[in-house]
């Protein structure tokens, strides 16, 4: 059974047109924070990410924000973090972001956030890791994407079904208990994937 300590959040640094995403995004912050469970995000405090920022913060939770140098004064990078890494560019808050992290939730958000979430499933579709992957699909967000991922497999471009094992839930308060049942089933040295894998990766 692996330990969820700290949960990487992709989201949008833009608020987006829909307010129940900023909404989820601070209810998210709260559920962090008040179960000792640190975030990792992407530095910003504007959009969807400034608001789960400001959410942990206020009730006193752990705030790890990553941003590339390059991004700071684009995103405003949030002042309010436990601890701020600044990167020399994307791969490298990728990796750290990564490193740093026990699990990964994609709320909604942009190209970005896209990118973020695909990386993570094909790094465990390839056996890099086995943390979990939650795609928060409020309002039906992710739908798109998800129906792709049906379609891929459909078409036989997706050969290792049983590794893309990634969750999905349509409601804020499901997101902590649904990481947590799914790091039961995985140990802390499964967690980290397959050595050999992750050895040439």
């Amino acid at each position: 059974m692996s330990q969820i300590r700290k949960i990487c959040v992709y989201c949008g640094s833009s608020a987006g047109t829909d307010p129940a995403y900023v909404a989820a995004a601070t209810r998210l912050g709260e559920i962090l924070a008040d179960a000792g469970i640190g975030l990792v995000y992407g530095g910003g405090s504007a959009g969807v990410m400034g608001a789960l920022a400001r959410s942990v913060q206020a009730r006193g939770g752990e705030i790890i924000g990553v941003i590339p140098e390059f991004l700071t004064a684009r995103e405003n990078t949030f002042r309010g973090a436990t601890e701020t890494v600044v990167t020399r560019g994307m791969h490298d808050r990728k990796q750290i972001m990564f490193e740093r992290s026990d699990a990964f939730v994609a709320l909604p958000g942009g190209i970005g956030t896209l990118e973020e979430l695909v990386e993570q499933l094909t790094w465990a579709q390839l056996g890099r890791h086995k943390k979990p992957i939650l795609i928060a699909n409020l309002s039906g967000f992710w739908d798109g994407l998800l129906g792709l991922l049906d379609h891929m497999e459909q078409a036989g471009y997706i050969h290792s079904a049983t590794r893309l094992n990634f969750l999905v839930v349509d409601d804020v308060e499901a997101i902590l208990p649904a990481l947590r049942e799914a790091a039961a089933t995985v140990s802390e040295e499964e967690k980290a994937g397959e050595p050999e894998t992750v050895a040439r990766m």
